[in-house]
C-alpha cells in the first residue's frame, strides 16, 4: 500500500489556485507499507492552498465542506471503486461534486473554490452525478432477509411505543423540492398548493430514517395519492410482505390490497380509541419527515436541482446513516405535505377495516418500552 506525501505549494493565481500545479515539478515520496520511501517524478503536485483539499487531505474535518464525515466519504468513495483508479483525479472530482452539492452555490462560485474552469466543473457534477445515481441500487433497497424485516418491524413498535406496530414495515410520506419551473404553457403545473413550484419525492424509509424506495419525478400539483397509483412500489405490489404494512399519513388511501397502506383516522375523532391509535401512529410515522429534513440540511443544492440530483441525495442520505454521520434536520417539517382528506373512493377496499382492528389492539394491549434510542 502506497502513502502520497504532499506539500502546500504556491498559487499560481492569488484569486483562483488551481487544485493541480502543471509539471515540471519537484519529486515527491511514495511512503510503504513497511515505512520505505520512494521517490517519483509527478506530472502534477496537488495544492494545498485550496483550504477544502487541505482539510481532505491532511486529516481535517471533512463535514464543514462536504457535509460527509471520513467514515462516510470512505464508503462512497469504496462503492464508486475510486480506490481502484490511479491518481487522486478522480477522488478529488467526487470531492468537488459533493462541495457543489452541500454548498448548493453556483459552478461558478465552485469553480473559484477550486480554481478550475466553469465548463469543467459542470462536466464533473454532471458525470460524479450519473455515477451516484448508478450504485442506487446497492444503497437504496428493501430488506432483503427476514432477520432485516423483523428488525425494521421492532423499530416500528418501538417508535409507536406499542406492540400492535409489530407488522410495520416502513413509513413513507411526499416531499415537495423546490425547482425553477420550466418555461412555456405547462410550468404552471409544478405549481403547489403552498404557492411554489416543486417536483415530488415520494419515499418509504424504514425504522432509522433509511429509505428503502424512493420515486420521483411528479409535478408539485399532483395529489400524493395519483403520484402512489403509479410508483411501481403500488403497480408491483413486491413489498412490504403479506401480514405487513406500510404506515402513510391522510394524504393516502387507506388501503389493503394492492399495497398495504395503514392511514390515521380522519377528524372530528370519534371516541378515545381512535385518537389513541392516531397517537401512536404519528410517534412511528413522524420518521419519513425526519428523514426528509435530515437529507435537506445536509445537502442543500437539492432544491432547484435535476431529478438526477434528488435521487443522488437520497443515495447520500442512506450512506451517512449506515456510518452514523447524523445532522439534525433544521426545518424538517418546511415543505413537508399537508394531511388532507385524500381520494376516499380508494379507501372502500378492506384497508379501512384493518385498521380498526389494529385500532382495537392499541386499546387492549399493553405499550411497549423502546429498547433503542431511534432517531
Amino acid at each position: 500500500m502506497l502513502r502520497v506525501i504532499l506539500s502546500p505549494s504556491r498559487s499560481t493565481c492569488p484569486n483562483s489556485p488551481p487544485y493541480f500545479l502543471p509539471a515540471p515539478l519537484p519529486s515527491f515520496s511514495l511512503q510503504t507499507g513497511n515505512g520505505e520511501h520512494l521517490t517519483r517524478h509527478p506530472y502534477c503536485r496537488i495544492n494545498l492552498a485550496v483550504p477544502v483539499l487541505d482539510r481532505f487531505l491532511n486529516n481535517g474535518d471533512t463535514r464543514q465542506g462536504f457535509r460527509l464525515s471520513r467514515e462516510s466519504l470512505a464508503v462512497l468513495l469504496n462503492l464508486l471503486h475510486q480506490d481502484q483508479r490511479h491518481g487522486l483525479g478522480a477522488t478529488i472530482e467526487t470531492l468537488v461534486f459533493l462541495f457543489w452539492l452541500a454548498s448548493g452555490a453556483s459552478y461558478r462560485v465552485v469553480s473559484r473554490v477550486f480554481g478550475m474552469p466553469r465548463s469543467t466543473v459542470h462536466r464533473i457534477v454532471h458525470r460524479v452525478t450519473g455515477e451516484v445515481v448508478a450504485i442506487r441500487h446497492k444503497v437504496i433497497h428493501l430488506p432483503k432477509t427476514a432477520e432485516d424485516l423483523a428488525a425494521v418491524t421492532r423499530g416500528f413498535a418501538g417508535l409507536a411505543g406499542h406492540r400492535a406496530f409489530l407488522k410495520a414495515a416502513g413509513a413513507m410520506d411526499g416531499c415537495h423540492v423546490r425547482i425553477k419551473p420550466p418555461s412555456g404553457p405547462d410550468g404552471h403545473c409544478y405549481l403547489n398548493r403552498k404557492m411554489f413550484s416543486s417536483i415530488i419525492l415520494q419515499a418509504v424509509c424504514d425504522h432509522q430514517g433509511r429509505f428503502v424506495d424512493v420515486y420521483v419525478g411528479w409535478p408539485g400539483s399532483v395529489h400524493d395519492s395519483r403520484v402512489l397509483r403509479h410508483s411501481p412500489l403500488y403497480t408491483q405490489a413486491a413489498y412490504p410482505p403479506p401480514g405487513h404494512f406500510i404506515l402513510a399519513d391522510g394524504g393516502y388511501p387507506c388501503l389493503q390490497h394492492p399495497l398495504p397502506l395503514i392511514t390515521p383516522y380522519k377528524r372530528p375523532l370519534q371516541g378515545v380509541g381512535p385518537q389513541r391509535f392516531n397517537a401512536h401512529h404519528s410517534r412511528a410515522r413522524s420518521i419519513i419527515e425526519r428523514a426528509f429534513g435530515m437529507m435537506k440540511t445536509k445537502f442543500r443544492a437539492i432544491f432547484f436541482k435535476a431529478l438526477e440530483v434528488i435521487t443522488a441525495c437520497a443515495v447520500l442520505h442512506n450512506i451517512c446513516l449506515g456510518v452514523g454521520d447524523i445532522m439534525p434536520p433544521e426545518d424538517e417539517l418546511q415543505d413537508a405535505m399537508e394531511e388532507d382528506e385524500g381520494e376516499n373512493g380508494l379507501e372502500a377496499a378492506s384497508g379501512a377495516l384493518w385498521r380498526e382492528q389494529l385500532s382495537a389492539e392499541v386499546s387492549a394491549l399493553e405499550e411497549v418500552i423502546p429498547d433503542h434510542d431511534y432517531l
